[in-house]
């Protein structure tokens, strides 16, 4: 666990499956030293929410309606460029990871990986 005096990360989790969302916002508000600040359900809805809430860290689905991950962290990125992207998906095959790093993400997780890797990846420093 971090340093308690040290600020949470503040984190944004974009995923376009309400029950991901809640399972996420439930386990890592447990985590320690991460605030949630806010969720979106798509992409379109995660730029609006990144320049509102301007959080440390998103955590993005990649594969979302109205506007995919890989082109939300691209405009989040733009605006924002020291807002860490952790790209979460169920793609794990080498082109969907080259097409997010292409993207501006900065570390990538499969969806149902262990709690505590996706834990490390968003209290991670530059």
């Amino acid at each position: 666990m971090k340093d308690a005096r040290i600020s949470p990360r503040r984190l944004l989790i974009v995923d376009d499956i309400p029950q991901v969302r809640s399972e996420l916002r439930t386990l890592l508000s447990l985590a320690g030293n991460i605030e949630i600040v806010g969720e979106a359900v798509n992409g379109l809805e995660a730029v609006t929410q990144a320049a509102i809430l301007q959080p440390d860290v998103v955590l993005m689905d990649l594969e979302m309606p109205l506007m995919n991950g890989y082109e939300a962290t691209r405009k989040i990125k733009l605006q924002f460029p020291t807002c860490r992207v952790i790209a979460l998906t169920v793609n794990d095959y080498a082109e969907a990871v080259e097409r997010a790093r292409q993207s501006g993400v900065d570390a990538f997780i499969v969806k149902g990986s262990p709690m505590t890797d996706l834990v490390q990846k968003i209290l991670e420093e530059d």
